[in-house]
């Protein structure tokens, strides 16, 4: 049979602008029970579970991270040229980076920071159970994951301040505004460059028990990271491992709370935290979408897709596909995994760092449970807007008894 050009295919059309959250979803489940494509604004976007998997286990379409400044309309020598990272590379050398540092990134491995995740929960909501309420974004979200992402790198406490604010400037990458935010990223992501080459070259000499410390010694058959290799590594944890755990939490906080019952139903079992972080992932992830482009001209279920298509993948659609989950519109702590979600990706970008967010929000909603029996909704819960590629709430205010 001949392939026929997704640019000749009548297909639903998918027009975001304009829609509340709801509407946005109702449109998507509107496109995705009509066709398994759909046209985006950016090109195409693939709406049917299954497809997405397929899409992003297929190593012909590749990452388009490192196409964002392009896609904002940014001319190509504004852009500072900088070593790729393991987030977008592709083939030979993504699947030699990634052999060397999987092991790093066990099971194992991330409930060995456990009791530390739990000790930064615990101050953080020490620091709040006398007030009474607070916006739980600005003093529990924010602040959590730094702290376990510099213990993971070695990096001491009074850098904590340092490594969240590169953190929150290197993420403006994502927030369509890359015109005014360029040189804030750029900024922040020399400084950090500068610090992790700095921590590399001690931690060469001084071993310690912390990732770089592993990554310095991982080794197959004589090959080892690079210098460069480990800052990227370590610039890519950050990125990786930050603002996606911040919004993360707070989706999953506040649609606990838009769902009383089921934040009931984590309260009397606490032990329900790890199907309560998967389910809230599933049904409002903070990583609604990714972005690949074809290497070269694709065929997928007689479709062509030119070399240099770009082809977004609907996480966020694809979570809640009737053929992928029973009752998909219903969040239920409760439910029986039915295979793995989106909001992680899939294929060989899946996230490396996916036992580590999910013992990190494990703990903060285990814990959350169980200090904040009672807690509640405190007014609307205000939305960053859509376009983030990492979203979430900007602000959850909520109240308890003290």
């Amino acid at each position: 049979m001949i392939a026929t050009s997704a640019f000749d295919l009548d297909l639903p059309v998918y027009e975001p602008d304009g829609l509340s959250r709801a509407d946005r979803m109702a449109h998507l489940a509107s496109i995705r029970s009509e066709h398994w494509l759909a046209r985006s604004p950016l090109g195409f976007a693939v709406m049917r579970h299954s497809d997405i998997v397929s899409v992003l286990r297929d190593r012909r379409f590749h990452s388009a991270l490192s196409l964002l400044p392009q896609m904002q309309g940014l001319p190509e020598e504004s852009i500072e040229k900088r070593r790729p990272s393991i987030l977008s590379m592709e083939g030979d050398e993504h699947a030699r980076v990634r052999r060397l540092v999987a092991p790093a990134f066990t099971p194992a491995a991330a409930n060995r920071l456990r009791p530390f995740m739990d000790e930064v929960i615990a101050e953080l909501l020490d620091g709040i159970a006398a007030s009474g309420s607070c916006d739980f974004v600005a003093a529990v979200c924010e602040p959590y994951p730094i702290p376990i992402i510099c213990e993971l790198l070695g990096a001491p406490r009074q850098d904590w301040e340092l490594f969240s604010r590169w953190a929150t400037d290197i993420f403006r990458i994502f927030n369509q505004n890359l015109a005014e935010d360029l040189p804030a990223v750029q900024r922040a992501g020399a400084e950090l460059e500068t610090y992790v080459s700095e921590l590399v070259d001690r931690r060469r000499s001084d071993p310690s028990d912390d990732l770089l410390s592993v990554l310095i010694a991982a080794e197959e058959a004589g090959d080892r990271l690079s210098t460069d290799e480990l800052v990227m590594l370590a610039e890519a944890v950050l990125m990786a491992g930050t603002d996606t755990t911040r919004n993360q939490l707070g989706c999953s906080v506040a649609l606990l709370l838009t769902f009383p019952e089921q934040w009931k139903a984590l309260v009397a079992d606490p032990g329900l935290a790890a199907r309560a972080v998967d389910e809230t992932m599933r049904y409002l992830g903070a990583v609604q979408g990714t972005i690949r482009v074809a290497s070269e001209d694709i065929v997928y279920r007689d479709v062509m897709f030119p070399r240099g298509t770009l082809v977004s993948c609907a996480l966020s659609t694809g979570n809640r596909d009737p053929h992928f989950v029973d009752d998909p519109e219903t969040f239920d702590i409760t439910r029986e995994s039915t295979g793995p979600h989106l909001t992680f990706g899939s294929g060989i970008h899946y996230c490396l760092g996916a036992h580590l967010a999910r013992a990190e929000l494990q703990a903060a909603l285990g814990l959350l449970a169980t200090r904040f029996p009672d807690l509640a909704l405190d007014g609307d819960v205000e939305w960053k807007p859509e376009t983030f590629g990492i979203w979430g709430p900007s602000r959850l205010p909520v109240l308890w008894t003290t």
